[in-house]
């Protein structure tokens, strides 16, 4: 209906264009938006107010002159002028009961559109480094992204969701060395853990398995294995010495003994990640391997485009990027005077292969504290002959967990933190995805546990299944009593009261509250538009009988019942949520 009535405010603006009574180089925006009061009718627009300075009218009168020329839709009971200029609309009842039945013939497929037709879009997500188990923090952006995925392909777009691996980074070698000290112990070594080891269970239970299946063969003496290393905090540098253990367990092991350590830890992570994320609902298209831009020689590729723009010079033996010309706060170092290259190389290179690959936009979904690394990553795509603006970051805040009023403490380095399976095999996957997109992506967000788990209607995800299985219910006692409601006949017109209708207009604005969704990339807005369909939805059940004597008006209420039931099945869809038939 939004987009009938902007077309009807757009062609009555050309008349007046053509009649010379308003300007041929108007910077025209329509904007129609569902009316707050039903007393000012079904939609409302303020393209009077926004043109007025333009056109050199007074806002309401270039309303008034803008209903004038309005053609006649059948759809449109009456249009009003209000206030200093707005213009609202009165949809008809008769549109409002073609709704339902537009709803009960798509399906699974009302509120989808061709928005984004043609369009190839990636969104790459999680990408959390296969150090550990994925926790808390991550399932907020697991969440996140994979319902703007799905949101991105029901409006159309052909998405490609991809998870990058850091697996070529510093704390990849340093969950190595991690996994092969207490490999040592297990071999009856005498270890003082580094501080700035990775600590968790799991590094265990990986070294475990390094030991049944190879036995002593990488065992070294602690001696060796600390000849020479810096002290530890808090007396000493606790970066330089787990940087002095992954040298000497590397030179100690030697090149292939190392990488079967290293590799088995990267194996064993990014299958418990994988795992961990098919339970949550999240399935990728393709996981990228960061090593892979150094084995194809991408990273090299990249630094010598930008050679070749003349983005590049050198300084003490290393090659900067000249990324202050793109707007950044300062160069950057794409190859140390070492020769070897840098994480930032590595990401210019991998957004590089993006683009490459096709896509016309590409979505990177970050954690918050990355928020400094997206000029630099802008400036090299400019300076490689891109478009900046085709690379969307959207940030996403950390979720605090919080049980009887009291916020969890999580570190993922000593290990103690709550992982993304336990968060769902303690609350359920329905409110874990649910609870995770409730907010937006860039708010803080306190994930409240106790709540979570409530069987009740203060849990929010719990009141929306709630309305469907009670629709699910209406079904069933018509089958107990040998009811065949016959929805394609239904009599919609009695569908007449007050709360009838607001669940109608309701059912309406799902469609445009999917795109409005899927283009700002706020998930949220569909859980917002499902938690007030299914209030609207409850205030009907609890006032109105469904299975009544009369048959017409019986139908037409289950007919409505039924449409409301299949748009909250298509949005919790949208997020990965189930809709129980019972409760």
């Amino acid at each position: 209906m939004k987009q009938v009535i902007n077309d009807l405010i757009a062609q009555s603006l050309r008349e007046l264009q053509q009649d010379a009574q308003l300007s041929s180089d108007l910077n025209v925006n329509i904007q129609v938006t569902p009316a707050k009061d039903p007393s000012q009718g079904d939609f409302a627009s303020n393209v009077a107010l926004a043109l007025a300075k333009q056109a050199g009218m007074a806002p309401r009168v270039l309303a008034e002159a803008i209903v004038a020329r309005l053609p006649t839709q059948d759809s449109i009971d009456r249009i009003e002028v209000a206030g200093p200029g707005f213009i609202n609309f009165f949809v008809s009842s008769a549109t409002g009961h073609a709704v339902v039945q537009r709803i009960l013939e798509q399906g699974d497929a009302y509120g989808a559109s061709e928005q984004g037709r043609g369009q190839k879009i990636q969104v790459e997500f999680v990408s959390a480094n296969p150090t550990g188990p994925l926790h808390v923090g991550h399932g907020r952006g697991a969440a996140y992204g994979a319902t703007l995925a799905s949101l991105l392909e029901f409006v159309g777009f052909e998405v490609q969701k991809e998870y990058y691996v850091n697996d070529a980074g510093r704390q990849m070698h340093i969950l190595g060395t991690s996994v092969w000290l207490r490999y040592l112990e297990l071999c009856g070594e005498t270890i003082v853990f580094p501080s700035n080891g990775y600590q968790g269970d799991y590094v265990w239970d990986i070294a475990a398995t390094l030991h049944r299946e190879n036995g002593d063969d990488f065992r070294r003496s602690s001696e060796q294995a600390f000849a020479g290393v810096c002290e530890d905090a808090p007396d000493g540098d606790k970066e330089k010495h787990i940087d002095d253990l992954i040298e000497n367990a590397r030179q100690l092991l030697g090149t292939e003994a190392y990488d079967t350590v290293f590799d088995l830890a990267l194996v064993t992570l990014v299958d418990v990640i994988r795992v961990d994320l098919a339970a949550f609902g999240v399935e990728f298209d393709r996981w990228f391997s960061e090593r892979s831009l150094s084995d194809e020689g991408l990273i090299e590729r990249a630094i010598t485009r930008l050679q070749d723009n003349g983005h590049v010079y050198r300084e003490g033996g290393a090659l900067w990027f000249r990324s202050t010309d793109f707007g950044d706060e300062k160069d950057r170092v794409v190859k140390r005077d070492n020769g070897q290259t840098t994480y930032f190389a590595s990401d210019i290179a991998y957004h590089m292969n993006k683009f490459d690959r096709g896509f016309g936009k590409v979505i990177n979904i970050w954690g918050a504290d990355h928020h400094g690394y997206i000029a630099r990553v802008k400036a090299s795509l400019t300076a490689l002959g891109y478009e900046a603006d085709d690379l969307e970051i959207q940030l996403v805040q950390f979720a605090n967990l919080f049980e009887k009023g009291e916020k969890i403490s999580m570190s993922t380095r000593s290990g103690e933190f709550v992982t993304l399976r336990q968060l769902r095999e303690d609350v359920g996957l329905d409110a874990a995805r649910f609870f995770y997109v409730m907010r937006k992506a860039e708010q803080h967000m306190d994930f409240d546990l106790d709540l979570a788990r409530e069987q009740s209607s203060d849990n929010p995800v719990y009141y929306l299944q709630y309305a469907h299985a009670r629709i699910c219910s209406v079904w069933r006692q018509c089958g107990d009593r040998c009811i065949s409601p016959s929805l394609p006949e239904a009599r919609l017109e009695r569908l007449d009261n007050a709360h009838e209708q607001a669940l109608i207009k309701q059912l309406s604005l799902f469609p445009d509250r999917v795109e409005v969704a899927a283009t700002r990339r706020e998930p949220h807005q569909v859980v917002n538009y499902l938690r007030e369909l299914a209030n609207q939805f409850h205030s009907w059940y609890n006032a109105h009988q469904f299975i009544v004597d009369d048959a017409e008006l019986r139908d037409a209420r289950i007919a409505l019942a039924t449409a409301t039931g299949q748009v909250l099945r298509n949005g919790l869809r949208l997020m990965g949520v189930s809709a129980p038939e019972k409760m």
